[in-house]
């Protein structure tokens, strides 16, 4: 466990939970909140955007960018494959759109080297078990479970099984299937995202207390992945402890694709990056103290005993 370089942990902290490695960084309560910049699909297939975006996740101070790997012949519906979209490549089936934006071996190690050349982690969202097989040849510093696939016994257990980090993601869920989705990936370590999955999401289905019903419930980190529209609420995770959050991000919301609308464009995600690090700066470790700066003011106005 890299401990290094990191700050100590609050003492005492009624939400002390335990430290999970991740890459070059840990994870948890104590520890700087772990900022994860997703690019998802919204590359379109296209391993130049997916870099830009990269490079944007960089300039503002991201630790890690993820994207989203699924097989397509094995996740869209068989009464969905032969569908017509109309897509910027023309008009084309469902199937085949899917196969489209999804990056094959070649572009995945094209992107796994240019993240390692700009010194940022990177992993990916696995929506079937093949996912987590390919993905291992690139050896992603975790995988990331979606809310639509908390209820996969199977891919929770082989994700397990790799024994690499897995993070879950608790939107569309009941807290049973919350409790038996941690129990299905048990024998590795995990971080627990809570969630609402709506694109984009309303403050009022945000429900960020519940940051702390699933810290008071899980010995494990407990973040946030959020998908409204605006940067206040996802501070206001950090700021009521979520040690990890996740954005989607985006060169431009009115790019083509399901995800951009609830995506942070470019000056957006550099503003949040720069509110939580001000924000984990400011809350503190409640002990109560005298500061330096307060004693000039206190000998001004503090009447002499």
């Amino acid at each position: 466990m890299n401990l290094q370089n990191q700050p100590e942990r609050i003492k005492g902290d009624k939400f002390m939970k335990k430290i999970v490695p991740l890459g070059s960084k840990n994870i948890g309560t104590g520890f700087p909140c772990y900022i994860i910049a997703e690019i998802g699909l919204n590359h379109n297939g296209d391993t130049d955007i997916a870099k830009k975006l990269i490079d944007v996740a960089v300039l503002a101070g991201c630790d890690a960018v993820k994207f989203q790997k699924r097989t397509p012949e094995l996740c869209v519906p068989a009464d969905q494959r032969n569908l017509l979209r109309e897509t910027p490549w023309g008009t084309m089936t469902y199937l085949e759109y899917r196969e489209r934006v999804e990056f094959n071996a070649k572009q995945y190690r094209e992107i796994s080297n240019y993240c390692k050349e700009r010194k940022i982690e990177w992993f990916a969202s696995v929506w079937d078990t093949e996912s987590v097989d390919f993905l291992e040849q690139f050896d992603p510093i975790c995988y990331k479970v979606p809310s639509a696939a908390l209820v996969r016994g199977d891919l929770l257990k082989h994700t397990a099984a790799t024994k690499r980090p897995v993070m879950l993601s608790s939107g569309m869920s009941t807290m049973e299937q919350i409790d038996q989705g941690m129990a299905l990936a048990a024998g590795t370590d995990i971080l627990l995202a809570h969630a609402t999955s709506t694109y984009p999401c309303k403050p009022a289905e945000l429900n960020l207390r519940m940051i702390h019903t699933l810290q008071k419930r899980f010995d494990c980190p407990i973040g946030y992945s959020g998908h409204e529209v605006g940067l206040q609420t996802t501070c206001a995770a950090v700021a009521i402890g979520a040690t990890f959050v996740e954005r989607h991000i985006t060169l431009d919301r009115a790019m083509w694709g399901s995800d951009q609308a609830a995506s942070i464009e470019p000056q957006g995600l550099m503003r949040l990056v720069r509110d939580i690090r001000i924000i984990e700066e400011a809350i503190g470790d409640g002990i109560k103290k005298v500061y330096e700066s307060e004693i000039p003011a206190m000998k001004r106005l503090r009447p002499k005993a």
